[in-house]
């Protein structure tokens, strides 16, 4: 991917004095690291001669050539050491934190509000490792250092609303004209060419500087922390009670059993949302630290080490038909072994490890503490990753015997299923060739969210309080409530409970944020409704934006578009027509991912954050963009024959009026086709 470089001009760096924004020529001192916090492992370091040398060139260009010999020494030992060039010596001392939007110079509000969700992304309170600029998901980054970092909060200081800041894996590229119904910030992370798309080309791009892998609402500066998942965790658990355990449409899950793995910065959000919904949980987890910290935060409620206290706990729970959340210190196989051997009722079972990057530390094999796991992973790659394809497999078999049992067992999304099939265990496969249908057993979108939410257009809406304060966000609550009409369905029943109790749930974790679950309807009466109180001065400035877990923004077979059966699951003009069409609406920030939450090449996000200004100006671009957003991908699932969409789709026609119409599917009888199609092949 490198080749040998051609000499430069003499006067190569006489352009230098052309760029106004640029990092002065002062070496920082290096930071002091705060015990206790986080760290990434190593990646491990996979570059050629001549790669590493492209590397430090392209890690220098972001620096005045006085400093280059001192830092150039400096970052091929953390190139070597770590896999990545962080520039640790360019990160500000202290904490990182969202602050109050009032609190940052800018020349728009705009620039100001991207700078709190970027700070925020880093907080010691929400990041996964925030020294390593990784905000979730083992591997998902703001950008790819802190000299990209440092320039891009330059960049949003200046940014007035008539410019246009494009961000590129995590590198401004610059300013360029634009005027105030444009996007400020547009956004693109690792965009692969199709034939290096693929987590071997990928590595090599990210450690020579060139790829960022930005998850979705890390490298698109959306992250609410553990908060961002816990609604969606909520109506899957819920919807699963209904649909597979036959609790009534008003019931909770009192007195059932959840099983699941990960504590992380989106897998954190499992004990909450159990509570929530009224069951119990055990959540297993080998890393402490992220035990401590949801214990810490109060969203698990116990911590044990032993599988039977575990067990003896949810038993207890259960009984009493009371919330109840427990931390198992482990590894989630064990605990499955022992459930098995000891005959354990789960009623419903999963894991949200991260496993999109399986074997570059996302998920801890078998019989190897969280301290082994760091150090095999740094040390020898190779014997890494036989432990982790044998520790999935086995995985895999103990599901397979609890599902005989009775237990309902379905993919959160985090690739767990792709990852086992890689590891060996073909036989997950559902049309016993490839992975193109599936799996055996379901992702939480083909049963629960698809059909059930994303269908209709319920999907993660979020918004920000850029002020900082207590009482926007009540307000904001308040005014989101009085929008849902819970006598509507079934879904916006739950929405309404959801946002009721969001305040004594303490959901919060860094800024003052929310989510929830609604439709294009319910996302543009309520985003409007923030605006008219803004303007009227009742709450302070809101920045809005939404999960890659939605109806419209994402591609990926394995996860977002595991329902939608007419081949088209494959496809990623969905996501990048979100993109697009957001983009030509005017949302304040556009962005554009690979990866996702199941790995390079498996998935394409687009998403959008908007800040709501008071203006009439925003009105305008709530009226259109908020509807698209949504609509866009209701559209495709409804092309795609869901019945559900396709109800929603016609309810959309009907109010449109001639303004807007989408292209509704005739479907032919199964039969006709089928008996054509059986004729032909038996022919041949």
């Amino acid at each position: 991917m490198a080749h040998k470089m051609e000499p430069f001009p003499e006067n190569w760096n006489a352009t230098a004095g052309a760029t106004t924004f640029r990092l002065p020529e002062i070496l920082p001192p290096y930071p002091d690291f705060e015990p206790g916090i986080r760290r990434a492992p190593s990646r491990g370091f996979r570059l050629t001669p001549a790669q590493t040398e492209t590397a430090l060139m392209n890690a220098l260009r972001y620096v005045p050539p006085a400093l280059h010999a001192a830092l150039a020494p400096e970052f091929l030992e953390e190139l070597t050491t770590w896999g990545r060039i962080y520039a640790y010596r360019f990160r500000p001392a202290g904490r990182i934190r969202g602050l109050p939007v009032d609190d940052y110079a800018g020349s728009c509000l705009e620039g100001r509000a991207f700078q709190v969700m970027i700070d925020n992304n880093l907080d010691f309170e929400t990041a996964l490792y925030p020294y390593e600029l990784v905000t979730y998901g083992e591997t998902g980054q703001v950008c790819q250092n802190w000299l990209q970092y440092r320039l891009l909060k330059a960049y949003l200081e200046a940014l007035t609303q008539e410019q246009t800041l494009v961000v590129s894996s995590g590198h401004p590229v610059g300013l360029f004209p634009s005027h105030p119904a444009a996007p400020r910030v547009i956004i693109t992370n690792a965009l692969m060419v199709g034939m290096f798309d693929n987590q071997r080309d990928w590595e090599i791009a990210e450690q020579m500087g060139v790829a960022n892998y930005g998850q979705m609402t890390a490298g698109g500066w959306m992250y609410i922390g553990p908060q961002g998942i816990v609604h969606g965790t909520f109506n899957t658990l819920l919807t699963a009670g209904r649909k597979i355990l036959g609790i009534p449409a008003e019931g909770d899950l009192r007195g059932k059993l959840f099983v699941t793995s990960g504590l992380g910065g989106m897998s954190g959000a499992q004990p909450k949302a159990v509570e929530i919904a009224g069951g119990v949980g055990i959540i297993a987890e080998v890393d402490g630290s992220r035990i401590e910290t949801r214990k810490r935060q109060g969203w698990v409620g116990h911590v044990t080490d032993s599988c039977e206290a575990a067990f003896h706990l949810a038993h207890r729970a259960m009984a009493e038909e009371r919330p109840c959340s427990i931390a198992y210190h482990g590894n989630i196989v064990d605990l499955l072994e022992y459930a098995v051997a000891t005959g354990q009722r789960i009623d419903l079972l999963s894991d949200q490890t991260s496993c999109h990057v399986a074997h570059d530390g996302g998920y801890c094999p078998q019989g190897m503490s969280f301290g082994e796991r760091t150090r095999l992973l740094a040390e020898d790659r190779d014997a890494f990753i036989r432990a982790v394809d044998r520790s999935l497999v086995r995985h895999y078999g103990l599901i397979r015997i609890l599902v005989d049992r009775g237990t309902y067992f379905f993919d959160y999304g985090n690739a767990f299923m792709k990852a086992v099939y890689d590891a060996g265990a073909t036989d997950i496969s559902r049309n016993g060739t490839d992975e193109k249908d599936g799996f055996v057993f379901p992702s939480y979108v083909e049963d629960l969210m698809g059909p059930e939410l994303f269908d209709y257009g319920y999907g993660p809406f979020r918004w920000v309080c850029l002020s900082g304060r207590e009482s926007d966000l009540e307000k904001t609550d308040a005014a989101a409530m009085a929008c849902i009409d819970p006598a509507r369905r079934a879904q916006d029943r739950d929405n309404w409970v959801w946002i009721r109790d969001a305040g004594k749930n303490r959901l919060v974790v860094g800024t003052k944020a929310r989510i929830l679950y609604q439709d294009a309807e319910g996302r543009t009466r309520i985003a409007l409704r923030f605006n008219e109180m803004v303007r009227n001065g009742d709450i302070g400035p809101i920045m809005l934006g939404r999960d890659h877990h939605d109806v419209s923004g994402t591609d990926s077979p394995f996860r977002e578009t595991s329902n939608i059966r007419d081949g088209s699951n494959i496809m990623a003009d969905m996501a990048t027509q979100c993109f697009a069409g957001n983009a030509a609406r005017g949302m304040s920030l556009v962005a554009l991912h690979n990866g996702g939450g199941v790995g390079i090449g498996k998935s394409i996000n687009g998403g959008f954050g908007m800040v709501l200004d008071g203006s009439s100006r925003v009105d305008d671009i709530l009226g259109s963009a908020m509807m698209w957003d949504v609509m866009g991908g209701v559209a495709r699932r409804s092309w795609a024959r869901n019945p559900h969409a396709m109800e929603t789709s016609a309810d959309y026609n009907a109010k449109q009026g001639g303004a807007g119409h989408i292209t509704l599917p005739f479907v032919a009888e199964p039969d006709l086709v089928q008996g054509l199609v059986r004729k032909h092949f038996e022919k041949t």
